[in-house]
């Protein structure tokens, strides 16, 4: 049964998050209706929630980290998705700019990533609604093994990958420290044992600890330890050949160029923080030593396509990452959890 009216999530204003409803359109030829069943809030999510991200706006029917079930589809979509399927949701993109054609959908020309591309009152991509329809060409196909909550981490997993291509890790020979492990670090921790690094993650915070050794990864209490002192000790004094900055924070930034080795070394600085964390470098130093600063943000097709074939087969293991799991209609509480001391808080779309 289609349904009229849908029921969603959106922020409304600083720390406010609510429920509203509003009419569902009409199915187009390319396009697919999808029974969402869940969207996990994500950093950029919780940030606009704090109000550290007013500039895209209210109100904001965001959520990107989404996963359903298809239940109806256009006449023009073919075989690559059929009713009943499990699927991902990407990002919005045209196909037709340049960057589209490239793969990179994340910096679509035509299209803006958290615009009113749904809605002429809201922003956003209504992650967090029940149900909604979208392009075909804007979803993924997910193992039906899959929970919802897991399939649901296409797009920051396509985000790792995006960020590994650029790191270029040699298997069985480089050393990759991951400061912060939160979400996105043990995911880019995760991959980068997948890929072959060795992986020590730096952490301050007695729950994360645990969870990255419970993962099998060498771990430093940064509370306790000295961070860069035991980088030289796990590496003989050589240092780690890649950093990988999962907090935006100034602290972990000079930490990072401290830990290195002294050539050709990598430091990713994967993840942004509000307000801005500082870094403080002599560029003789990074001319000297031969050191990559690499930014790093968004997808491309390839790294959505990889991420989920990686969650179908089971290569990455994400069940850990799952704080808790809260109804849409306390979407207000699940915020207030999704916090950077807890992993992800998934929104449940469809809760009997």
């Amino acid at each position: 049964m289609i349904p009229n009216k849908i029921t969603f999530g959106c922020l409304t204003k600083k720390g406010a998050a609510e429920v509203r409803e509003r009419e569902l359109p009409e199915l187009k030829a390319d396009e697919l209706l999808v029974k969402q069943e869940a969207c996990n809030i994500c950093t950029t999510d919780y940030q606009q929630w704090q109000g550290l991200r007013e500039h895209q706006g209210y109100p904001m029917a965001g959520g990107h980290e989404c996963s359903g079930v298809v239940i109806a589809k256009g006449q023009e979509v073919g075989n690559a998705f059929e009713t009943g399927d499990r699927v991902s949701i990407l990002y919005d993109y045209c196909g037709i700019c340049d960057n589209c054609k490239a793969g990179e959908i994340t910096n679509c020309q035509n299209i803006e990533m958290f615009g009113k591309n749904y809605s002429d009152e809201y922003y956003g991509l209504f992650g967090f609604a029940n149900y909604f329809i979208r392009k075909a060409k804007s979803f993924v196909k997910m193992s039906p093994d899959l929970p919802p909550e897991e399939a649901a981490f296409v797009e920051p997993l396509g985000s790792v990958l995006h960020n590994m291509k650029k790191l270029r890790i040699r298997p069985g020979k480089d050393t990759v420290v991951v400061i912060g492990a939160g979400t996105m670090g043990l995911l880019n921790a995760e991959v980068a044992r997948a890929m072959g690094g060795r992986v020590i993650v730096s952490e301050m915070m007695d729950k994360k600890i645990d969870i990255s050794k419970s993962m099998g990864f060498e771990v430093i209490d940064a509370k306790t330890e000295n961070p860069v002192q035991r980088v030289m000790e796990f590496t003989n004094g050589q240092g780690a050949d890649i950093v990988i900055l999962a907090v935006g924070a100034t602290a972990a930034n000079n930490q990072a160029l401290e830990m290195i080795k002294k050539r050709d070394a990598k430091i990713s600085l994967f993840a942004a923080g509000y307000p801005a964390p500082q870094m403080t470098i002599d560029p003789n130093m990074i001319h000297y030593k031969k050191i990559e600063l690499i930014g790093t943000f968004g997808s491309d097709l390839d790294d959505y396509n990889n991420a989920a074939r990686m969650l179908n087969e089971k290569r990455v293991d994400v069940s850990k990452l799952v704080e808790e799991k809260i109804p849409l209609a306390r979407i207000q509480e699940a915020f207030e959890k999704a916090n950077p001391g807890n992993y992800r808080v998934s929104v449940i779309l469809n809760a009997d």
